[in-house]
């Protein structure tokens, strides 16, 4: 599987009409709709913002107004035909004057996102576990020698009445042996699965 390194942005011109590609790297639904939030902001007074994504928790994707099939659907078909994932399409367009028709649509929206994955930096991502970590402040020393010594990578950390540590592991023995050596201590439970970049 794979993602895109950074955001990028690409434009084609059809029959008068322009196509701009936004494509960002997201990792979840929640910051997908971010993202197509903001570009809707951005480009307010575009004729259409039509959107599509996959993420680790789903995918989706929208017409905003062109018909039915013609927009969202044939970007979603192109992110999953180069095997992208963590990703948000968004195709800004404004109307030229030339009816494209729907054949020419779905062209037009394919081809507006496979310019843009041909300009980005492409990674190869992997499948992996997370789970959340969640201690005392007292054990921090102890959570953070665990992490180092089993070669768990942390993605996220937070501090309110105890500390948690999101943390993945490219084999789950590691962290049964957090669990079983620190039971009481450190309490160990499964969060959900992400795509992240291979080492």
């Amino acid at each position: 599987m794979k993602t895109i390194k950074k955001a990028i942005q690409s434009e084609v011109n059809v029959k008068k009409s322009q196509f701009i590609c936004s494509l960002v790297p997201t990792r979840t639904k929640k910051e997908s709709k971010e993202v197509i939030q903001k570009l809707n902001e951005q480009y307010s007074d575009a004729t259409h913002n039509c959107t599509a994504y996959i993420v680790s928790d789903g995918e989706g994707f929208d017409d905003d107004g062109e018909p039915g099939g013609t927009a969202g659907k044939p970007m979603i078909n192109v992110l999953r035909k180069n095997e992208l994932h963590n990703v948000t399409a968004v195709v800004t367009r404004y109307f030229g004057g030339i009816k494209l028709g729907a054949g020419g649509l779905v062209r037009a929206y394919s081809k507006s996102v496979m310019e843009a994955i041909g300009e980005a930096e492409i990674l190869e991502i992997e499948e992996y576990d997370v789970y959340k970590l969640v201690f005392e402040y007292s054990d921090i020393k102890i959570a953070d020698s665990e992490v180092r010594n089993n070669n768990l990578e942390v993605i996220d950390k937070e501090y309110s009445d105890k500390v948690s540590y999101d943390v993945v592991s490219k084999d789950n023995r590691d962290i049964l042996k957090i669990f079983e050596k620190y039971s009481g201590k450190i309490s160990v439970e499964f969060k959900n699965k992400q795509f992240l970049e291979k080492n």
